[in-house]
């Protein structure tokens, strides 16, 4: 679990930093564990762009994860670690003493030949990999794939290398903070599993060149000063002048670069103890 430099041959060499996928034990998934992804190319039902820069990639099948580890009480082995082209982190084929395979995300430190716990309703051990609800966790330790309503299934924490800190317990309630800095609420009886998420150096990846961009599916970006004032407000003008110096905005007029992308009704949510910092 490591990146991996390149001496400068080529170009697309110079600057590359790519995982050395030391990490991963095994090569093809569990075929019965993946399913088919519907490529849209960025288009809606009528065919029309509805979301921009989308388009070709490499062809890939969906890995079905266990998000809700509802096989309480019941050790399951960790028989590989892969890699999932449809998410940053990697994931981890478990298999129950019946012989049923189950994808989990790979926590940082859990190793081939261990094995973890999902806890029904008790503490069990505090080691990455084993899930309980929030009630039995102590307070200070880094968890991930934290549940928003109980037995629905994770939703948080679950990128490559990202991980929260239980804060505090109060009537019912969890104090989780997480990585953008928002501090909220989660309740005691939602499930989370115990350590960071691996691949911990996913965020030092550097492509190198626009083909390996291409490859996961997105399409290049144009300037909108770049384009003719049919095109984007911030079109047209001789030379590199554009529109003098507009506030700058989207194609359809929106405020970009620093406006508020939040709707209102998330204001009032009463689960959310301090909101999230600007980002410099």
């Amino acid at each position: 679990m490591g990146i991996k430099k390149f001496r400068p041959a080529t170009s697309s060499l110079r600057f590359k930093v790519i995982s050395d996928f030391s990490e991963i034990t095994k090569s093809n998934p569990e075929k019965s564990l993946t399913g088919v992804i519907k490529r849209t190319g960025g288009r809606n039902n009528y065919g029309r762009i509805t979301s921009r820069r989308r388009g070709g990639g490499h062809k890939k099948r969906y890995r079905i994860i266990d998000f809700k580890r509802d096989r309480f009480d019941e050790e399951a082995l960790v028989l590989a670690i892969e890699y999932d082209p449809n998410r940053s982190a990697r994931i981890a084929l478990v298999e129950y003493p019946d012989k049923e395979r189950r994808y989990i995300i790979w926590p940082a430190g859990l190793k081939v030949g261990d094995k973890v716990v999902s806890a029904s309703d008790s503490q069990i051990d505090i080691k990455p990999g084993n899930s309980m609800k929030l009630k039995h966790i102590p307070l200070g330790t880094i968890i991930h794939n934290i549940e928003l309503e109980p037995y629905k299934g994770a939703k948080l924490i679950r990128s490559a290398g990202s991980g929260t800190q239980l804060m505090a317990k109060e009537k019912g309630f969890g104090q989780i903070k997480m990585p953008s800095g928002e501090i909220r609420l989660v309740k005691l009886d939602c499930r989370a599993t115990v350590g960071q998420v691996g691949n911990i150096e996913h965020n030092s990846v550097v492509h190198g060149k626009a083909g390996r961009v291409r490859w996961l599916g997105r399409r290049p970006k144009v300037r909108g000063v770049a384009m003719n004032p049919v095109d984007h407000p911030h079109g047209g003008g001789e030379g590199r002048a554009g529109q003098g110096n507009p506030h700058p905005v989207t194609p359809w007029g929106k405020t970009t670069k620093g406006g508020k992308t939040r709707r209102a009704r998330n204001k009032s949510n009463k689960y959310i103890v301090k909101r999230r910092g600007k980002k410099r």
